[in-house]
């Protein structure tokens, strides 16, 4: 038997047991890492998402919350883990694309490290204000940013996080100053907010409804190109007089690079389903997210698209994180 043959049949003895593992899979339970605290927007569709392939794959998704370096330490675990499908992560414009903009060293590389797997939601934040504040809307906000420079206080969820870059891009379009505040989180940027000890808050709607809804927090505008549906009646900041602006909190499954493809694949089609199996939609809607789905190359060059348009923003704006 020539070498060539050789070659040739080891080739395709591995395709064949990939694609017999790929079909098994998964064998045992699955972690999904959360890069960021529980009860954001990553973690609710995460768990949602997981409790839904824990009944199709009839194997317990593990909900793993790991944040840190905002989001970059769960995202370094993924990418330095097995090469088995067993671990993934679901990671966020922050860390896929905002990470590489803020951070000047990374534990990991995408390129090197990740492979894309499926988008699976768009999440618009929303801009929280103290009822204080005497603004009953976007425009009114930007008047008082230019009338009193630097007064008003803006909490984020923290240095180089996706809320810290809205309240650079809405200081930008509208042509104002105002003081940044970083927390650690949505839950202490809102303990902070409620008191009335800052003003204003880009924040993912989940975290921040029930305060709008109580009337500790007003509603400004969310941060889509077309209104969300768990606050249908709010304005887009884009109608809201900033045209253009566009914010999306994006959502999506990267696993190690290494991987077998045809296991990526087989998490692909799965998720995918799942995404579109009936009432996942509506359930996704009531915690303020849009499910989304699409290829894996749709999803890199998602990726690759927002890099680019964060690296400018940052560069303008002079954030740095490292």
């Amino acid at each position: 038997m020539s070498n060539a043959f050789k070659l040739l049949a080891a080739v395709g003895l591995a395709l064949a047991a990939a694609g017999a593992g790929a079909q098994n899979y998964p064998t045992k339970p699955v972690r999904i890492i959360v890069p960021f605290p529980p009860v954001g927007a990553a973690d609710l569709l995460t768990r949602t998402l997981g409790q839904k392939l824990t009944e199709a794959w009839g194997q317990t998704i593990i909900v793993d919350n790991r944040p840190g370096a905002g989001g970059n330490l769960g995202v370094e675990i993924a990418a330095k883990s097995a090469p088995d499908g067993y671990t993934a992560v679901m990671s966020a414009v922050t860390t896929n694309a905002i990470g590489m903009a803020t951070y000047t060293k990374l534990g990991y590389s995408l390129e090197r490290d990740l492979v894309p797997v499926v988008l699976a939601g768009n999440v618009p934040h929303i801009l929280v204000a103290h009822p204080t504040l005497p603004a009953k809307n976007v425009k009114e906000v930007i008047a008082i940013g230019k009338a009193r420079p630097g007064e008003l206080a803006f909490a984020s969820q923290g240095q180089g996080t996706l809320s810290h870059l809205e309240q650079e891009m809405l200081k930008q379009m509208g042509g104002f100053t105002a003081l940044h505040v970083p927390y650690k989180g949505s839950a202490p940027g809102l303990s902070d907010l409620i008191p009335g000890n800052v003003q204003l808050f880009f924040d993912s709607i989940p975290s921040s409804l029930p305060h709008v809804k109580s009337g500790r927090l007003r509603a400004l505008g969310t941060t889509g190109l077309k209104r969300a549906a768990a606050v249908p009646d709010v304005p887009t900041v884009a109608e809201s007089g900033v045209p253009g602006f566009e914010v999306l909190n994006w959502q999506g499954i990267v696993v190690q690079r290494k991987t077998p493809p045809a296991i990526v694949a087989r998490l692909h089609r799965d998720v995918v389903a799942t995404m579109k199996a009936s009432g996942m939609q509506e359930s996704v809607a009531a915690q303020g997210l849009d499910a989304a789905t699409g290829t894996p190359d749709q999803f890199g060059a998602l990726i690759k698209s927002e890099i680019k348009r964060y690296t400018e923003l940052v560069k303008t704006a002079g954030i740095r994180v490292d």
